[in-house]
């Protein structure tokens, strides 16, 4: 259910327990000369059922409403203050059908609006208790107020939609500027690992070197001792 399809809806029904109050009137009017309700009594019962099915509907509309974040949460009070005194008006209506209490003109004069007639729009009977905001408006301008506040709520989503764009860009452009880098560190992890391995084999050769170079120092050193015996045996004394 839509904003605007909640205040249409609450408007409706505003419109249907002016009705049945308007044919409770009648009612009653009818029984005092004389007249047969029956007919208007079927009528009443039925409307009544409606009534109350359409309560459970706002009812039911504003919870989704809220439950989504659909409207701010001051609209959602305002809202089930609406609700509330549909309730109490709806009991008032059963019982003034029933016949347990009665209505004075007062209250079905309250009901028609003050002055609604003469402008050709009915005020809502039951903004008792309204905000400043919103106190003796029409149902009319209730809807051009809540649209407004739609669309101070869409133009701060957009706002808000593209600060996540760019964040969401930026995002994107820094996780590609990381996977660069990560391979860049790849790279130089393998080249490390080439330059590591490089490093031993060079430090094993000149190892090897080292002692080859040992081994044929001691050969020439015997080699020597060998000829210097020789030398020494042969030559005559």
């Amino acid at each position: 259910m839509s904003q605007d399809l909640w205040l249409q809806n609450y408007d409706a029904t505003c419109r249907l327990a002016q009705e049945i109050a308007e044919n409770i009137h009648e009612r009653n009017r009818q029984q005092r000369t004389g007249g047969n309700p029956s007919k208007i009594n079927m009528t009443l019962r039925a409307s009544l059922q409606k009534l109350k099915q359409n309560i459970a509907q706002l009812k039911e509309g504003l919870l989704r409403a809220s439950s989504t974040r659909r409207i701010m949460q001051s609209e959602t009070d305002r809202r089930q203050n609406l609700i509330d005194d549909l309730l109490t008006r709806e009991k008032q209506l059963n019982a003034t059908f029933k016949g347990d209490i009665t209505e004075p003109e007062p209250s079905r004069s309250t009901l028609m609006g003050q002055g609604g007639a003469s402008q050709g729009v009915a005020a809502n009977p039951w903004l008792v208790n309204e905000t400043e905001e919103t106190r003796g408006l029409t149902f009319g301008e209730i809807k051009q107020q809540q649209q407004r506040v739609i669309e101070a709520q869409d133009a701060g989503l957009d706002a808000l939609a593209a600060v996540i764009s760019r964040q969401k860009i930026m995002g994107q452009d820094i996780g590609n500027e990381l996977d660069e880098q990560n391979e860049i560190i790849d790279d130089l992890s393998h080249l490390v690992d080439r330059t590591d391995d490089r490093i031993r084999n060079e430090t094993r050769r000149v190892k090897l070197v080292e002692t080859k170079s040992a081994s044929c120092g001691m050969l020439v050193v015997i080699v020597l001792l060998l000829i210097a015996i020789i030398v020494i045996a042969v030559w005559p004394m």
